[in-house]
């Protein structure tokens, strides 16, 4: 009974990066053997079982043969005489397919150590075909190391693009494909996420409301970039430079997809894309099973992106009414995601990376007037039932008013350079 570290682990140590979790393969032993030395089961496929005392995961040695479609279409064959190469040739991309004895000793029979120093995503065997779970995670490993500079070799990126004109990648069910995007929409570099899908062929398969955007004009006046495809890819970059929550950059992604359906007639101006996309950010949540809080989110930016950009235009009682339906009252958080989300949306746009966005702090100081009147306040006063409604929404209009005022006379809403985006 032999136990090595692998996978993950040694990748990141390699790379000189914090191991988070450890993963082991254990050679010559049976699911009997490891009972009898206090190892808890999990596994339901296969064998893998609890380290009693650290709590992790220690998996036999196994070999697999494609028996179906999708990521779940495998027979596992685990006992005593698999061998550790055996196990290591299952796995996706060489870096991945490494090992570490007891003794620190390096087990590398495809070369992972050398596409790691080289930067290269290269995939172990032609079984990587099999499982089309592993363009999601080539994709989100590119992802992970773009800040390092890797690449996916010439070989791999052709297979995945065979695997999605097969078919293949079809069979993929929803929590899958959103686990997938999720860790990926965490990482620094989300938009080579999509990127990858886009160019081989998946986000076409998998995101189609995404996919459709490219190719779509915009008035060049405005979007110098002219694709709302690669619009929507800065603009996801933007949002990571701008804050780590994953449903704001996932918010920030989605937040044009009404372009997506523009009449021809209509390009490359894009009116009402703001209400089209409110409804396909719900047909992309329902299909992937998106969990609420990035649905609500990702739904208010894309209705209501296009009004914080007309911030300074609008009348005081619509700006409160633009509050109200983001909740900010009782979720004054969102409001700061909302807004964030909006600026990357200005500097996703070729040269204006740096361009500030004087509507956010109007809008800020707008709501924090605003939340100074409350109802109990009024309830003090001696008003009751709808009359503490109709005063509540009187002063907090008067409120914003008065900030509309003080702005004006600063010279703050000067810039409309931001607001011709609203005209597209």
């Amino acid at each position: 009974m032999e136990t090595y570290l692998v996978g993950g682990a040694v990748r990141d140590k390699l790379l000189g990066l914090p191991v988070e979790e450890r993963d082991w393969v254990v050679v010559g032993a049976t699911p009997e053997e490891m009972l009898a030395r206090g190892f808890r089961p999990v596994g339901k496929d296969f064998p893998v079982f609890l380290h009693p005392e650290t709590g992790e995961e220690y998996a036999l040695a196994r070999t697999e043969r494609k028996s179906g479609h999708g990521y779940t279409g495998f027979e596992f064959h685990a006992s005593p005489e698999v061998t550790l190469e055996e196990d290591l040739r299952r796995r996706d991309l060489t870096i991945n397919a490494m090992a570490e004895a007891a003794d620190g000793t390096l087990i590398d029979p495809f070369g992972g150590r050398e596409d790691l120093e080289q930067g290269l995503l290269r995939h172990v065997s032609p079984a990587f075909a099999e499982d089309p779970l592993r363009i999601l995670r080539v994709a989100r490993f590119a992802a992970r190391f773009a800040k390092f500079g890797f690449r996916i070799a010439h070989g791999t990126f052709a297979l995945m693009k065979r695997m999605v004109e097969n078919g293949e990648v079809d069979y993929l069910v929803p929590e899958r494909v959103w686990k997938e995007t999720e860790k990926a929409l965490a990482g620094d570099y989300p938009q080579v996420y999509f990127r990858v899908l886009h160019r081989c062929g998946a986000l076409a398969r998998l995101f189609p409301e995404l996919e459709r955007l490219f190719g779509v004009p915009q008035p060049p006046h405005v979007h110098p970039e002219i694709d709302s495809g690669l619009h929507s890819l800065l603009v996801l970059e933007q949002a990571a430079r701008l804050s780590a929550d994953p449903r704001l950059r996932f918010a920030a992604l989605t937040h044009d997809l009404g372009k997506g359906e523009t009449p021809a007639e209509a390009l490359p101006r894009h009116p009402g894309h703001d209400k089209r996309g409110a409804e396909l950010v719900d047909r992309l949540c329902d299909r992937l099973k998106t969990p609420n809080d990035y649905r609500q989110l990702a739904r208010l930016v894309a209705a209501h992106h296009m009004a914080c950009h007309r911030a300074f235009e609008l009348r005081p009682s619509t700006l409160l009414d633009l509050l109200l339906r983001i909740d900010a009252f009782r979720r004054p958080e969102r409001l700061d995601s909302f807004l964030l989300a909006c600026h990357a949306d200005i500097r996703g746009r070729s040269g204006h990376e740096q361009d500030p966005y004087p509507q956010a702090d109007y809008v800020r100081a707008a709501f924090a007037a605003a939340r100074t009147v409350d109802a109990r306040s009024l309830a003090a006063e001696g008003l009751k039932g709808a009359a503490i409604g109709e005063r509540l929404r009187e002063r907090r209009i008067a409120a914003i008013r008065a900030v509309k005022e003080k702005w004006k006379e600063a010279g703050n809403s000067e810039s409309r350079s931001q607001n011709s985006e609203a005209r597209s």
